[in-house]
């Protein structure tokens, strides 16, 4: 059961663009840390970008740092994944989360509230 909504996704070519968003499902979002992982075929799912209840810290990881931006508006109860310079090994669902434990931002099990997922595809 999804407590969030993300939306974005799609096929692209590489070095194409696209902006993901994650909005809340009956709660306010905007009181939590947010965070972003994905998961590809017949692989565990990996830490993207977080960032602080403020807006004012993001966390990037090495794969995508320099090419993803996360963002949030906290009025609107949203955040943004802005994927730029796109490649094969994108590929992959992105999940959104909202971050309610104790333990590391990178770290999937921190995260208690999650949206159902939206496909990235990237072609060569």
């Amino acid at each position: 059961q999804a407590q969030l909504a993300e939306s974005g996704g799609g096929l692209v070519q590489a070095g194409d663009s696209l902006r993901l968003s994650c909005a809340d499902s009956g709660w306010r979002q905007s009181t939590y840390p947010m965070g972003w992982f994905r998961q590809a075929p017949g692989k565990e799912r990996e830490f993207v970008a977080a960032i602080s209840w403020s807006g004012n810290t993001t966390y990037y990881s090495d794969s995508v740092k320099g090419r993803f931006t996360i963002s949030r508006v906290n009025a609107k109860n949203t955040n943004y994944l802005q994927m730029n310079s796109l490649k094969p090994e994108d590929t992959a669902v992105y999940y959104c989360a909202a971050r309610v434990r104790s333990g590391g931002y990178d770290v999937s099990r921190s995260y208690d509230y999650w949206g159902q997922g939206t496909q990235v595809t990237v072609s060569s």
